[in-house]
Formats: structure tokens, C-alpha cells, sequence
């Protein structure tokens, strides 16, 4: 039986009390202690509210809110209030970034007899929305997009990936001088306008196929949860796998004050596109695909349209407007702290964007929502007395949508007290469906799945067993479907998989940037409006979470991951998990090195300090059942073994990420790469660059593995 029916917090509270304990994650001192901790995290669960949840949603998705508008600082305002009144300690934190807004667009595609087939962007409209009319709506554009007026033949290049635009050569179909024409979806919008942009195209046009996220694959908005013929999907196209932030400032912090000669000159910002982009919808792609010339494509490019797509070019040009207003605007974040008690200088960082395209009741609505649930329960504990171990700071950050923008400057002003930081814990999209889903440094893998055994859910008993439960029939509808097993759990587990960390959240400064072990956690579903005007109250209530009970599972999710590492003794990190990842993860690259015909890269000495890291993580872990007394010292080597596996000279062509077990993709943007630097120099056949960044890798191995050896 769920405990959503259950509405009595008494009642929670002895059911609370049923629930499995958390025996993986490391403790210390006595059973007292332990005993403590428990009545305080059962004290916490009973506080976040479903009610309040959804009454905090509605405020914060009540207008559109675009980083930097007085909306977007309206929105701010109201979360430091929230912060205040649990009892944190509140500031509001602003930064001057380089920002652009839309001041015109305009998409006019005629045939070759001068016929208009398609004069737009047509306005996102349904036929009942109670918000779609709002006059603050910014019309859908790409940030970090140039301007421009020119006019183009179209090529149609599906997906926008490097195997499409390899096989448009392969048909020898040029892109040069081209408006290229790709669908959402497969990777991140920057990668598909980087491709281009390295292919000599004039410029990109990104669209909403309905064989993605529209009526292919159910029933659309207002009707379903799907994206209608009008949405269209904004986002940033800015090169994040590059570095994210502000783009004149890698590195550093966009502070108010900060001189202009100390930024780089935005068109001097590799991170920044050189040709333009801009979203539209299936609605106006449909005539622009209906007219194409040139070959039809192949089998596996054909969209959910009902027509016969081709390549182009010819039998349409385009002609794009593109008015940018760029400047300096200013964004801001919202930090809320709790000081520690044993650990002060040992922080335990949470965070949350703020900002959206539009509404963003979803996106990131739900998660700001579930943030101040959380919140609002750690206020409770505070009133009863508890105070954390270690310090807790809250982040509600800003501009994320544009270029992950707000924590990004935040993290990178913070770089010397964050090197204590213990944990990064992330949520964004923290429901659009029923499906818990969440990510993590193999480290913290354990961790979540521990925690998701204490904390109730909507659908089943406990998070886990939801979890599991989805995941067990999502494997099974990929047999049944013929994928096998390649769509199998890949990781050294048979238990819930926890995904890797790529990019395209908040986690990243904190995790690729600066080494904080970091999760990120959220409860996905069938969601096609994803930064639409019809990611709104109306949708989520008719379509995600009618009565909040997701969101208030998600606050107590996200809570309980905070108070146990805040308060916890050893800290819970699983360092045999993360040897077994990386060995996994190197046999797997020698593969790809022979497949790809570099037999001469040489994989020996980084299996050998593999193979060091994982004995020295199992000495220590029998150490730790030693009970170990210089709990300090045990824990400073856990934090020193992640910042071990950082390289000071980050990866080749984009040194802003650090990391060498993970990276986005420079051609997926947000999907993880692991061992980033081998693995990129094997798929771009560069012998040489591979044995360089094995080199890296090994070393920083080493270097881990001769921490954890040293602990005592």
C-alpha cells in the first residue's frame, strides 16, 4: 500500500519508523548515537508537505521568468524569504554576465518561384492553455547566438550528430554556405551548431520532430503530455563542453566589480558560436521539409512527419533574421547556510536553478519546489534544536538555461573553500512523470541507493522499490523489443543502476571543475514540452503530479541525502565501486583502441593503476572497520582521493574540465564520457594525444590511490 494515501504526519511518522535502515552507508560512535540519527531523520520526513509543495510551484511557475528579467529577481525574493523563514542564514548574490535577448525573428522559406511557403515563427498556441497569452512570453530563441540577416539554401541533417553529418559527405552533400536544418534530440543543441559551424554552415535551424517528443509517441498538449504541433524548444547553444559560465570569464568569478580587462572579449569566447541558430516548431519545419530537394534520406533520418524527407538542397531557401540584444545583464543567486557544529569548515553544498525559458514548471519548478520542502524540514530540525555536523549551504542559482551559468560563477569564486566541500547534491528537473531516476560519482552510488531505502514513496513503499521496480520492467521492454543487452545495466552492480555524470546541470563546476563528489537526482516521464510555453501549472498539474505527493517524495529524497552527510561520521563514500568502474572502463577502451587499429597504445600501466587504486580502496575500507579513531583525518583523505583524480591541465582544447574519469562529451555535450582524454583522443584516431592523456590518467591513479594507501 502507497503511503500517499496516507495524509495524517502522525501517522507518517510511525510508518516512518517501518522503513529499512541504511546498514551500507559507514557510521561512527555508539548505537545511541545511531538511534539519534534516525529519529532525526524521521523527524525531518514528516515535515515537507505535498500542500505547501504544490502552493510554492504555482508561485514560482505563476510567470514566465527569464535569467535576468524582474521576474527572474521576483522569483529570487520569494526563495530568499523561504530560506529566511527555515532559519538560514540568506543572501542574495549577484553577477554581471554577457547575456543576449531576442529583439527580432523572423524565418521566411520560399520556393524557387518566389512562393512563400512559411512566413514565422508562428506563436506557441493550443486550444485551451491558461497561460500560452501572456505578453511577457520571450519569443523562442537560442542564447549565445549571434545575429544575423542572410539567406540560404536548406540541408536537412537529421539529428545533427558526427555519424549525420558524416554520412550527408558520404552522399556528398555539402553544408558550406548552408542554413542546416536538424531535429532535437541525440545530443546537446551547442554540439549540432559546433558541427556545423566546423562544416562551414551558415547557420542552423533546430526543430521539434514529432517522432521524438510530439504525436508519434501519444497524445499531445492540452490533450496529453506530449509536445503539439506549435511548441517549440528553446535552449542555449553555447559551447558548454567547452566550459560553461559566463563566457567572458573562464575560471574566474563574474563579479559586479570585476574590471573589464580581466573578461575576455565575448567575440574572442571560444565557448561563444560563430554562426547563428534558432529553434522552431514541427509546425514550421513542416513546410521547409515538405519542399526539399535532393535525395531522400535514409531510412533511419525519416522523422514522424508524413511525408518523404530528403537531404536538399534545393526546391526551398530560407531567409533568417536574427536581431540579438547583447549585453552585460546582471542574475542572481540565493545562498542560504547552515554553520556546522564538529566539521564548520567541511561544507555540504545543495543546490537548484531558478531561472526558466518560460514558466518552467517542470523545468526547474519542480525541483525548486522540492528544494524548499527541503528546506522547510531542516527548518523544523533546526527549531527542535539539532544543528549539522557540518555546514550546510542551499544554492538557487541563476542563468543555468543559458550556459549553467549561476553556479558556474558561484563555485568558481568559492574554488579555495570548496576544496572541503564533501558533497555537491544536485536536483533540476525533479519531476515531470512517476520514474525516479538518479546520477552520481561512483563514490556516492551506494549512497543514494541507501538513502532511497529510508524515504517514502508515491507509487510503492519506499523509493527503492520503486526504482527497482521501473527499472526491472524498462530492462524487459528492451528484450521484448529486440534490444538485448546492450540496453542492460553496464555498470559492476546488480542492483538499481545509478547513471554517470555528464553536464547539462548545476553539478558540473562543483564535480568536473573542482573534484566535489556530486549526485544529482529527479523523477522523469512522459514530458514533451520541455522548454515550452506549456511547461506551466496547467500541464504539471494535468500531467506529472495532480496531487504533489512526487514533489514531496522528491524533498524528502533530497533532504535525507543532506542531513546524512551532513551529519555523518566516516563519510559515506565507496571507493571499491569506483576502482571497479574504472577498470571496467579502461578494458573497455583497450577494445575501442584495437577496433579503431591504435594496436600500439599501450593500456598496461594505467590497469596497473587501477589495479593500485582498488587495493588501496580495500585496505581501507578494512581499516575503516578497524574503527579507526581520527575520524578528521580519515575524511580529509577521502576528499583528497577525488581531488587526486583531477588533471591541472584539464582536457586537451577545453582545460576548463578537469576531471579524468568524467567529462561531457565534446560531441555529445551533455552524456558522460568516461576517461575522457583516452577515450576522445581513440575516437579521434590520434595515436599520439591517447598516449599523452594515458599518461595523465595513469599518474592521476596513482596519485589517488597512494592517498588512500596513507590513511591511517
Amino acid at each position: 500500500m502507497s503511503l500517499r494515501h496516507f495524509a495524517s504526519c502522525c501517522l507518517a511518522s510511525t510508518l516512518l519508523g517501518l522503513l529499512p535502515g541504511t546498514a551500507a552507508i559507514a557510521q561512527s560512535g555508539t548505537a545511541p548515537e545511531h538511534e539519534n540519527d534516525r529519529k532525526i531523520e524521521q523527524q525531518f520526513l514528516a515535515a515537507p508537505s505535498a500542500k505547501l509543495a504544490g502552493e510554492e510551484l504555482k508561485t514560482l511557475s505563476a510567470a514566465p521568468h527569464v535569467a535576468g528579467s524582474k521576474e527572474d529577481y521576483a522569483t529570487a525574493q520569494y526563495v530568499e524569504a523561504k530560506f529566511k523563514a527555515a532559519g538560514l542564514q540568506t543572501s542574495i548574490v549577484p553577477y554581471k554576465i554577457w547575456l543576449n535577448l531576442p529583439k527580432e525573428v523572423k524565418i521566411i522559406a520560399t520556393a524557387p518561384n518566389g512562393k512563400v511557403l512559411m512566413n514565422g515563427p508562428a506563436p506557441e498556441h493550443v486550444s485551451s492553455d491558461p497561460y500560452q497569452n501572456d505578453p511577457r512570453i520571450v519569443t523562442a530563441f537560442n542564447s549565445s547566438s549571434p545575429s544575423c540577416d542572410l539567406t540560404a539554401e536548406v540541408v536537412y541533417a537529421n539529428y545533427g550528430t558526427p555519424e549525420d553529418f558524416k554520412k550527408l559527405k558520404e552522399l556528398h552533400v555539402s553544408i558550406k554556405g548552408k542554413l542546416v536544418l536538424v531535429r532535437y534530440g541525440h545530443n546537446y543543441r551547442g554540439v549540432k551548431v559546433y558541427l556545423a559551424q566546423l562544416g562551414g554552415a551558415a547557420g542552423v535551424i533546430i526543430y521539434s520532430d514529432p517522432a521524438d517528443d510530439g504525436f508519434s509517441r501519444g497524445n499531445v498538449y492540452p490533450n496529453g503530455p506530449y509536445r503539439p504541433a506549435s511548441g517549440v524548444q528553446r535552449g542555449s547553444v553555447g559551447y558548454i563542453f567547452k566550459y560553461p559560465g559566463d563566457a567572458t570569464t573562464p575560471g574566474i568569478a563574474s563579479d559586479l566589480d570585476l574590471p573589464d580587462a580581466k573578461r575576455t572579449p565575448p567575440e574572442q569566447a571560444s565557448a561563444e558560436p560563430t554562426i547563428p541558430a534558432t529553434p522552431i516548431s514541427w509546425q514550421d519545419a513542416e513546410p521547409i521539409l515538405k519542399a526539399l530537394g535532393g535525395s531522400p534520406v535514409p531510412k533511419d533520418w525519416q522523422g514522424g512527419l508524413p511525408i518523404l524527407y530528403h537531404t536538399g538542397p534545393g526546391g526551398v531557401k530560407v531567409h533568417l533574421v536574427l536581431k540579438q540584444d547583447y549585453a552585460y545583464r546582471t542574475i542572481w543567486d540565493v545562498i542560504g547556510t547552515v554553520d556546522g557544529s564538529t566539521y564548520p569548515d567541511e561544507w555540504v553544498v545543495a543546490g537548484n536553478h531558478r531561472d526558466a525559458w518560460v514558466f518552467g514548471a517542470v523545468d526547474p519548478g519542480s525541483g525548486t519546489a522540492a528544494m524548499l520542502e527541503a528546506v522547510h524540514g531542516i527548518g523544523e530540525l533546526l527549531k527542535s534544536g539539532w544543528k549539522p555536523k557540518r555546514k550546510i549551504v542551499f544554492g538557487s542559482w541563476d542563468a543555468e538555461e543559458e550556459g549553467l551559468i549561476g553556479s558556474t560563477e558561484w563555485a568558481e569564486g568559492h574554488a579555495s573553500q570548496l576544496e572541503h566541500a564533501v558533497a555537491y547534491l544536485n536536483t533540476d528537473v525533479a519531476v515531470s512523470g512517476p520514474e525516479f531516476s538518479a546520477s552520481a560519482v561512483p563514490t556516492l552510488k551506494q549512497f543514494l541507493r541507501d538513502v532511497a531505502k529510508e524515504v517514502p514513496s508515491a507509487k510503492e513503499a519506499t523509493v527503492y522499490d520503486q526504482w527497482k521496480a521501473d527499472q526491472a520492467a524498462t530492462s524487459q521492454a528492451h528484450v521484448n523489443n529486440g534490444f538485448g543487452e546492450k540496453h542492460m545495466n553496464a555498470h559492476i552492480t546488480d542492483d538499481v543502476d545509478v547513471g554517470d555524470l555528464g553536464s547539462g546541470s548545476d553539478f558540473t563546476p562543483f564535480f568536473q571543475h573542482l573534484g566535489v563528489p556530486s549526485t544529482d537526482i529527479g523523477s522523469s516521464g512522459a514530458y514533451g514540452v520541455y522548454h515550452s510555453v506549456f511547461d506551466n501549472f496547467a500541464w504539471y498539474t494535468r500531467n506529472a503530479d495532480p496531487d504533489f505527493t512526487l514533489l514531496q517524495q522528491q524533498a524528502r529524497f533530497f533532504g535525507i541525502e543532506i542531513i546524512k552527510m551532513a551529519d555523518a561520521g566516516v563519510l559515506p563514500y565507496d571507493y571499491s565501486t569506483y576502482a571497479s568502474e574504472i577498470e571496467a572502463y579502461l578494458q573497455t577502451a583497450r577494445k575501442k583502441a584495437e577496433d579503431a587499429g591504435l594496436n600500439e597504445l599501450r593500456f598496461d600501466q594505467a590497469l596497473a593503476a587501477a589495479q593500485s587504486f582498488a587495493t588501496a580502496a580495500s585496505n581501507l575500507q578494512k581499516k575503516e572497520k578497524s574503527n579507526m579513531q581520527d575520524i578528521s583525518a580519515l575524511n580529509q583523505t577521502l576528499i583528497d582521493a577525488e581531488h587526486a583524480l583531477l588533471s591541472t591541465e584539464g582536457l586537451p582544447g577545453r582545460p576548463w574540465y578537469k576531471h579524468t574519469i568524467y567529462a561531457p562529451g565534446e560531441f555529445t555535450g551533455y552524456a558522460a564520457i568516461v576517461i575522457p582524454g583516452v577515450n576522445e583522443a581513440i575516437d579521434a584516431k590520434q595515436a599520439q594525444r591517447a598516449e599523452q592523456q594515458m599518461d595523465v590518467l595513469t599518474n592521476a591513479l596513482n596519485r589517488a590511490a597512494a592517498i588512500l594507501e596513507k590513511a591511517k
